[in-house]
């Protein structure tokens, strides 16, 4: 805007008689709004064209020398923060390249870039207790566990909606009504763990853009944001009553924003926000490059949700909106509720900071983390964990597995559970995986693929906090009604799209007969589907059911 105000200026003393454009659009053609007919004139203009075009270029130049001055103080201002960093924690062999002509600026920039987000100052105690947890599970005598990592069933209020009992009945139906109550007056959000790829169903992709083959072709995507959307439909507040967060990864952010901007975000309001990332380390916490220009890095784990929730201001965004209670699930369950009323209401009448919606295990030797106490804090205890007298111990009331709170990644928090507990903890949470983490090798001038673990790459749990909780409560539900997991290729005997599709379905069928229906044709189709925006649980199917004839498959 200097620049071209000086040029008018110039113009409008050395030329009176050209009259000049004081649009915002600078172009030639501004410059000569009249067409002279006088040589005068034209010889006026035809100098004019010749100083426009002289300053155009002048401008340019100017624009790109400024530029390039600009470019270059954030480098070195960059550089210089970057590398007293790196010396201070002792990581300074990872800038050993960026003296190599070959490697374009750009590169550069944006490798520093990616070291200054990193929390270099905290690493070494992520990785000091990490490797502390390592040895201690490595050292200890099952015979002789301490009293603070022994392993006992789960202490805290549980209830399930399989139960029989009028008075668990009575319960959850008075919860639902308070999970809904909290939906209407804003207090409730739900948030997706949404990072995964679709590689193991074969698909190139989002998992969450995937379709399981239900007739109307709806994806994971499409299912979970349609439910939510009739949820706040069914309060007075109307389908915008939930504020909605999608936790994406570095992969996929790109493709799964695209994929809700080109549905209009399904009409919900929708927040978005990816999982970090953490470098992969020697043993001696050295960071490990993989390029001369970029370091080895990998997703933190589900648990990862906590650091990003505070990065991305996603916690005090929710406060900002009143908000007080979230529900957390993931993305590759067919069937899940998200927001669901019942566990909601549940966690908040039990006045819970902390909330798990489990799957009661059948079998013993079911392949699934459960809930269960240690230290007298709550915990989940992975199956490989577990003697196989603990897996198969049983109640003697109901027959049922001690150990058999299944996990399914479905869970319930109080705002200030996260901030005032969670947030002060994080650096307390991470746990070693070793890998075989591709390096760059200096002598081969190439990167290298090991073959056996060189490094280590620090993970956390979304389930690592559960210790931390004062009151926490667990919701046992229904398999048949609410799990349809999505993990293996079609054509897998268990946890496929093909065996998702089906319990859908069984659902579909459900319902219907539920609401009146009498179901003819083929009963035992798998392409039979109640759409989220007909019913989120079952309600308001009457209409279409009582007293009907229903031929199978069906879509309403």
């Amino acid at each position: 805007q200097a620049i071209a105000s000086a040029t008018i200026k110039y113009f409008s003393s050395h030329h009176p008689s050209t009259r000049v454009s004081t649009s915002p659009s600078l172009n030639r053609s501004s410059f000569f709004a009249d067409k002279p007919q006088s040589a005068t004139i034209q010889r006026q203009q035809s100098s004019s064209t010749f100083l426009y075009s002289s300053l155009h270029c002048q401008i340019q130049h100017t624009a790109h020398i400024t530029q390039h001055h600009t470019m270059t103080d954030d480098y070195d201002a960059l550089l210089a923060s970057v590398t007293s960093r790196c010396h201070a924690t002792g990581q300074s062999h990872i800038l050993a390249h960026l003296s190599d002509a070959s490697i374009p600026t750009s590169a550069k920039h944006s490798f520093l870039r990616s070291i200054d987000e990193i929390p270099l100052e905290k690493l070494s105690s992520f990785l000091s207790g990490a490797l502390a947890e390592e040895e201690k599970l490595k050292t200890m005598d099952p015979a002789n566990v301490p009293a603070e990592d022994k392993i006992e069933p789960f202490e805290g209020t549980s209830a399930s909606t399989t139960s029989s009992d009028a008075a668990t009945a009575q319960l959850l139906e008075r919860a639902h009504q308070i999970g809904l109550d909290a939906i209407e007056s804003g207090k409730v959000a739900a948030l997706l763990l949404a990072g995964g790829q679709g590689t193991r169903l074969g698909y190139d992709g989002p998992k969450g853009m995937y379709d399981i083959g239900l007739p109307s072709g709806r994806t994971l995507f499409r299912l979970i944001a349609e439910r939510l959307k009739k949820l706040g439909a069914l309060t007075r507040k109307g389908d915008g009553a939930i504020p909605f967060c999608v936790m994406t990864s570095p992969l996929n952010h790109e493709q799964t924003t695209s994929y809700f901007r080109q549905h209009d975000d399904f009409g919900l309001d929708v927040t978005f926000f990816p999982q970090g990332t953490l470098p992969a380390m020697t043993d001696d916490g050295k960071l490990i490059l993989e390029t001369p220009a970029s370091l080895a890095v990998a997703p933190d784990g589900n648990g990862g949700i906590y650091p990003a929730m505070v990065k991305h201001s996603v916690l005090s965004d929710m406060k900002a909106k009143g908000v007080r209670y979230i529900h957390v699930f993931g993305v590759d369950n067919a069937l899940v509720k998200p927001a669901d009323p019942t566990f909601v209401g549940y966690c908040i009448r039990q006045k819970a900071d902390c909330g798990n919606k489990a799957l009661w295990k059948t079998s013993p030797d079911e392949k699934v983390g459960v809930l269960a106490s240690r230290g007298k804090r709550p915990c989940i205890v992975e199956y490989s964990d577990m003697s196989k007298e603990m897996s198969e111990l049983r109640s003697e009331q109901d027959g049922r597995l001690v150990f058999g709170a299944g996990n399914i990644c479905n869970h319930f928090y109080t705002l200030d559970f996260l901030e005032q507990v969670v947030v002060p903890n994080l650096g307390n949470m991470y746990h070693i995986a070793r890998k075989k983490i591709p390096y760059y090798c200096d002598e081969q001038k190439k990167t290298v693929k090991p073959t056996e673990n060189n490094g280590i790459k620090l993970e956390s749990f979304i389930f690592d906090v559960f210790p931390l909780s004062e009151s926490m409560t667990v919701l046992d539900v229904r398999r048949e009604d609410e799990f349809a997991p999505v993990k293996n290729p079609p054509g897998s005997d268990v946890d496929s799209p093909d065996t998702a599709r089906r319990l859908f379905s069984n659902v579909a069928k459900k319902w219907m007969r539920e609401a009146g229906a009498t179901l003819l044709g083929d009963l035992e189709s798998d392409q039979c589907e109640v759409g989220p925006m007909t019913s989120y649980g079952g309600e308001g199917l009457e209409k279409l059911a009582k007293g009907k004839e229903v031929a199978c498959p069906f879509s309403v």
